[in-house]
């Protein structure tokens, strides 16, 4: 063996994941991003996400919890938190006594929200006031097609689903933004500062209706609009739930169409291809696999369809008891310590335009295939899960078996920056965890782009685990 060839054993290189893939693989790939497309298109929320999710676990043989007496090995469950969670798993051959093997996404992504009491008159135009949710650089949401999803309840306690602005013949809406011209203060602002939050106002209307002694008339039309379309008046703002998201379609990116671009990929990509894995399960697991997409991890997992809810706990502890024949703590804290967890969230992709915040030995290159990350956290690991060396062993070894390219890396140099995901919190319950998800560029942008051989390396690792763990 020669000095190079020796050399080229020792170290390590990252693999072009394009160049390791069969013509049939390569199919496979183009197929299921032609599907995630589609699957971005219709989920542009949480809810309707979980809905999208619902609806494809019933198609595959899925079956709620609650209609289960007993579990038994490759029953095949789910249940719904809220609208907002859902947890789908395949009763393995083993017991839920020796653990279970999870994969975990989260399906909100950053957006502009509209306040309780959004609108308003101004200029002879009527707006909606926002309040952004999740980290965003709000220059980048100003002068963009903007679409308005989600729900109101009326006073009498109906739901009406709102989604205008996703069809060709719908209008769309907008955030105005400056001229250039007219812009000598703003531009010479930090870009931190020359768009303030509430300034993110969404232009609705600009034409009056004819009614003597209505002080604000747009307003007033627009009111009318709505009433006569949805039924519903201005207090009935206050029992909503209604989001601004970009209103484009995910589309291919490049001659080679060798990406995909679409808002929400951080982190609904992770959580495609999580359903992917546990849904085309058409074999009983050796250990009972399990599929987890939760709400509010762009804000830090709070609330009651965050990862801090007890949701997640609350519905394995009712699958032990299913299967056992009561419940004992015990029985669940051992299920609890056996079990490992995939956190299955994005990363930041080197970008050629901006590789210095980047240490490049140590981070993720879009192409190259699934990213794990030992740890995350801001800093000084501030905030961070930190996987042992015997996990990190343990997965590598599963994603070589599954022949799955992967990569590490980190989200930025120490002092840069940082940021979480949900695996502290899964750590926190005294479980095995790792961060291991796809490479992004433009990371919460509304147009994020991922390489399609990420994806379906994402696609090829949670099925690896699932199966050969």
């Amino acid at each position: 063996m020669t000095e190079k060839d020796l050399f080229e054993k020792l170290s390590y290189k990252r693999k072009d994941a394009y160049e390791q893939m069969s013509p049939e693989q390569v199919r496979e790939m183009l197929d299921m991003c032609d599907e995630y497309r589609t699957f971005l298109d219709e989920g542009k929320t949480e809810r309707e996400c979980i809905s999208l999710a619902e609806k494809m676990a019933i198609e595959n043989s899925f079956r709620p919890l609650e209609e289960f007496d007993s579990l038994k090995p490759g029953d095949r469950v789910y249940c719904i938190n809220r609208d907002k969670n859902i947890l789908l798993a395949v009763i393995g051959e083993a017991g839920l006594e020796q653990g279970v093997n999870l994969v975990g996404a989260h399906v909100d992504s950053p957006r502009l929200d509209l306040k309780p009491n959004p609108l308003y008159e101004a200029c002879d135009m009527a707006l909606f006031k926002t309040h952004y949710y999740g980290g965003i650089k709000k220059y980048q949401w100003t002068a963009i097609p903007l679409a308005l999803h989600g729900v109101v309840y009326t006073k009498s306690g109906e739901k009406i689903e709102i989604c205008i602005g996703e069809k060709d013949t719908d209008p769309v809406f907008c955030v105005t933004d400056l001229l250039p011209h007219l812009a000598k203060d703003q531009m010479s602002k930090k870009m931190t500062e020359g768009i303030e939050g509430e300034a993110l106002n969404i232009l609705i209307g600009g034409i009056g209706a004819k009614a003597e002694g209505v002080s604000e008339p747009v307003k007033y039309k627009i009111l009318s609009i709505l009433n006569t379309l949805y039924g519903i008046s201005e207090a009935d703002f206050m029992r909503a739930e209604l989001e601004a998201v970009p209103a484009f379609k995910a589309r291919n990116v490049g001659l080679d169409e060798s990406f995909v671009g679409a808002y929400g990929q951080d982190d609904r990509v992770c959580a495609f291809t999580t359903l992917k894995g546990i849904l085309g399960m058409n074999e009983t697991p050796h250990r009972t696999a399990v599929a987890l997409l939760v709400d509010k991890e762009e804000i830090g997992s709070v609330g009651n369809t965050g990862m801090l809810s007890r949701f997640f706990e609350m519905a394995l502890a009712e699958m032990l008891e299913k299967e056992i024949g009561s419940y004992s703590i015990t029985a669940f804290n051992r299920m609890i310590r056996n079990s490992a967890c995939l956190s299955s969230d994005v990363g930041a992709a080197v970008d050629p335009s901006y590789e210095g915040v980047n240490d490049k030995l140590n981070a993720a290159y879009a192409g190259k295939g699934i990213l794990l990350m030992k740890y995350t956290g801001s800093r000084g690991k501030s905030g961070a899960s930190d996987a042992s060396a015997e996990f990190m062993q343990e997965i590598i070894s599963i994603l070589d078996a599954g022949q799955v390219v992967w990569q590490t890396g980190e989200l930025g140099k120490v002092d840069q920056g940082g940021g979480g995901t949900i695996a502290m919190y899964v750590g926190n319950l005294n479980m095995d965890v790792i961060d291991c998800g796809v490479p992004v560029l433009s990371m919460h942008a509304p147009f994020e782009v991922t390489a399609k051989t990420d994806i379906y390396m994402a696609y090829r690792a949670y099925c690896a685990f699932y199966k050969l763990r």
